[in-house]
Formats: structure tokens, sequence, C-alpha cells
């Protein structure tokens, strides 16, 4: 079985076909996914969503490329994860490629979201683009890490170097890879693939974006997933049932779900 452990089902394109999302889920052995959260206006869609479907979960956070949006605070985003659904934080991070100026709002919205953590006892969900080295020091200077008495995470949609893969697995953290580590192109981060022990791996979609081959270029959907499956279990010389198994356990570690 595999684990999408990011997506976006709650998005238009995608909510309107959920009978066939779902479907598709189930005839890729696709078992489970993880709907995240974007935005607070939005929110209420995700947390619909998982308390429909007993195999999704949830998320409480705001992107950090949405300036316009309402500003989380820590009390409230602790307030709104108090559900079962919800297993996780976020997603948040830094975002210095979409975004310019002074970023600092970023930076005190990431910051939140840590303390929301700390205190939930929830993982964090970490985007960054552009931004790693600013991300692992507030990830540091927040008490991010399990060392510091945080829950740690996952780096969703990895695409950094190695090096910032095992600053964050010393941190305790998982490193997510999406349909990117399947293009052409991405041989620095096959190369980072190859590398991060598959103890620490998760696989996800990001859907509807990202779509892995052979797919790229359409509409992604979790039941995609499982091509991300296969190729790390291609690159690291290894059966797929064994990139599933291990990849669906540090799911249900990391976010503290009954399988």
């Amino acid at each position: 079985m595999f684990i999408d452990s990011h997506c976006h089902i709650n998005f238009p394109e995608l909510a309107a076909r959920m009978p066939e999302i779902l479907a598709k889920m189930a005839d890729n052995k696709v078992t489970h996914a993880l709907c995240v959260s974007v935005d607070l206006p939005d929110f209420p869609q995700v947390l619909a969503l998982a308390h429909e479907y007993p195999h999704i979960y949830a998320s409480v956070g705001v992107h950090p490329d949405y300036e316009d949006t309402p500003e989380p605070s820590v009390e409230q985003l602790v307030e709104l994860s108090n559900d079962p659904k919800i297993i996780a934080i976020g997603e948040t991070g830094l975002d210095y490629f979409r975004l310019q100026g002074d970023l600092e709002w970023q930076r005190e919205r990431f910051r939140t979201h840590i303390k929301a953590s700390r205190i939930t006892r929830k993982p964090l969900i970490i985007h960054t683009r552009s931004a790693s080295e600013d991300t692992i020091r507030i990830m540091r200077e927040e008490g991010a890490g399990t060392e510091a008495g945080g829950v740690a995470g996952v780096m969703h949609c990895f695409t950094e170097s190695l090096e910032v893969a095992r600053a964050a697995i010393d941190l305790g953290f998982y490193i997510s890879f999406s349909g990117i580590v399947t293009f052409k192109s991405a041989k620095d981060l096959q190369a980072v693939a190859l590398e991060v022990p598959l103890e620490r791996i998760l696989i996800e979609t990001d859907s509807p974006y990202l779509a892995p081959m052979p797919h790229r270029g359409k509409m992604n959907e979790p039941g995609f997933v499982a091509h991300v499956g296969e190729y790390i279990a291609k690159l690291k010389g290894i059966p797929v049932e064994q990139v599933a198994e291990q990849t669906s356990a540090n799911f249900f570690k990391l976010f503290n779900v009954v399988a």
C-alpha cells in the first residue's frame, strides 16, 4: 500500500471529481491521504473532507505564499487543531522564490506555526524554497527539533541539497519526495533521494500540481503517488513493496495515526 502524505484534494479541480479521485486511489493501492491546509478561509473544506472519509486526514495552517490572507495566531492554530482528524500543523515555512521584498511577516508566520506545533504536539509540514538557510535557522531557534522538545515533522516536496536534508533529519524530520524526483531533469534531487535513508522518507503528490512521470503535464491526484514510490524503489534498487511498506510505516509513526 502507498500513502499520499501531502495533497490538496479540497481544491476545486479535484473536489469536483471526488468519487473518481477516491476510486483511482483504491485502484493504485493508495490507502490514505493527508489533505493539507493552505489558508484559514478554506480550512473548513479541508476538515470536512477528513470527516467525510475515514482514510483522509487533514492539517491546519497558512502557506508562506499566501500574503493577503488572514494571519493565524498561535492560539487560533491550537484551537483549530483540536480535532482527531487534524494530524499536523501546516503547511508552513519560507518561500523566497515566489515572493520578494521584506518577508519578515513570512518568518513570523513560520515561528507562529512552530510554537503551535510544540503546544499541540502535532508535527509540522514545512515548505521551503530558495530559503533553506533561514528555514533551518528558524527551526533551530524555535525548537522545532525533537531534541529541543518539538515533535519535528516533514520537509514536504523536497528539492533542496543533501546538506539541507541531513540538517533536517538531524532535527528529527522526515524528507518527502514528490513527482519532481521522477523528472529526467531532476538529477541532483535523485542523488539526494538515493542518500536519504528509507526510514526517513515519505512520498507525496502535492496534487493537483507536479504530476510524476508518466503523467507529467497532467493534473496530479493522490493515486499517482504510486509512481513516486515505484521510482524511489528503482533508484535505490530495492523492491517497490519495501518502499510502500516503509514509507507507510513512516507516515503512521510521524503523524501518530493507527493503521
